[in-house]
């Protein structure tokens, strides 16, 4: 498989897919990254535990509806170009 921009483009993707299905009750509050894990007080710095959880659950939010229409346009791509 040649290194193209698509090919960085289909890895981009997949990653945002993985961040976009981690689940906060079943898998990221096993691991100790749920939502109540990780307050700190005023004035602290948030520290980089629950950067990555607002991270993931950012991209969750956000990225939901795009992100089914950018997987419909790789898939057809895939489909018609091989």
């Amino acid at each position: 498989m040649a290194f193209t921009l698509y090919s960085l483009l289909q890895a981009a993707l997949l990653c945002v897919n993985a961040i976009a299905v981690l689940h906060e009750e079943r898998f990221l509050k096993n691991i100790g990254w749920g939502a109540d894990q990780g307050i700190g007080g005023f004035g602290e710095e948030p520290g980089i535990k629950s950067q990555l959880t607002n991270l993931i659950r950012s991209v969750r939010t956000v990225m939901r509806v795009p992100l089914i229409i950018i997987n419909s346009v790789a898939i057809v791509l895939l489909l018609l170009f091989g």
